[in-house]
């Protein structure tokens, strides 16, 4: 793909999405370390400086993503939670049944996962103040929106809904670096079968831990 010089807003944008259509394509084939603002040039054929007229990092770009990716899943999560929660049960089946779900939904999106554990130690460095404090603003409406629905559906939470929706994705974004062990890991893991104990599986390692964190921010009777 190559470009003409964008002398319109609507041109603008046209090359602003093209940024980030090819970033989400990348990050379906390498991990977000892997993602270079030269490579990112290279496949969305505009030079690196034109790229930066639009954002000004790789990190800016993948912020953005960061929030596309999740105010996605959270459209998702909604339905999920609704078909999967009976408001009838009691509260310790219903924690249980969200913390599952979560633990279901988080693990097919590896992506999001993987933004999440870049968030503050990559993702948020190499970024102006406009855009961390831009990409802060959307993340307090992603975290009203996650906290509405845990307590839609365990309105026991109150408060602590909030916690654990921060914590949800921490967890997220920290579990996943084990769930995807990079090739040589793989491969010490194959000659060695005892040192894939290391070797967490994501779906239930979430369930595990979004169970654990749960139970503790729930209110004691």
């Amino acid at each position: 793909m190559t470009f003409q010089r964008a002398r319109t807003a609507e041109q603008r944008e046209i090359r602003r999405r093209a940024i980030l259509e090819t970033a989400s394509a990348m990050l379906d084939e390498m991990p977000v370390a892997a993602v270079t603002l030269n490579e990112l040039s290279r496949r969305v054929g505009l030079a690196k400086p034109n790229v930066l007229r639009y954002f000004e990092s790789r990190e800016a770009v993948l912020l953005e993503l960061l929030d596309h990716f999740l105010r996605e899943w959270l459209v998702e999560l909604a339905d999920e939670l609704a078909a999967g929660i009976d408001e009838d049960l009691p509260l310790s089946e219903r924690a249980s049944a969200v913390a599952e779900i979560l633990g279901r939904s988080l693990s097919g999106r590896v992506v999001l996962c993987d933004l999440f554990g870049a968030q503050g130690s990559v993702l948020e460095h190499n970024v102006s103040v406009e855009v961390v404090a831009r990409y802060k603003r959307a993340s307090l409406d992603r975290l009203t929106t996650m906290t509405d629905l845990l307590r839609k559906h365990l309105p026991e939470l109150g408060e602590n809904a909030t916690l654990f929706s921060l914590q949800t994705m921490v967890l997220a974004g920290a579990l996943s670096a084990y769930s995807t062990p990079p090739p040589s890991l793989r491969a010490a893991y194959e000659a060695e079968p005892e040192l894939a104990r290391f070797h967490m599986e994501l779906n239930e390692s979430l369930k595990l831990a979004l169970t654990a964190t749960l139970l503790g921010v729930l209110p004691r009777p």
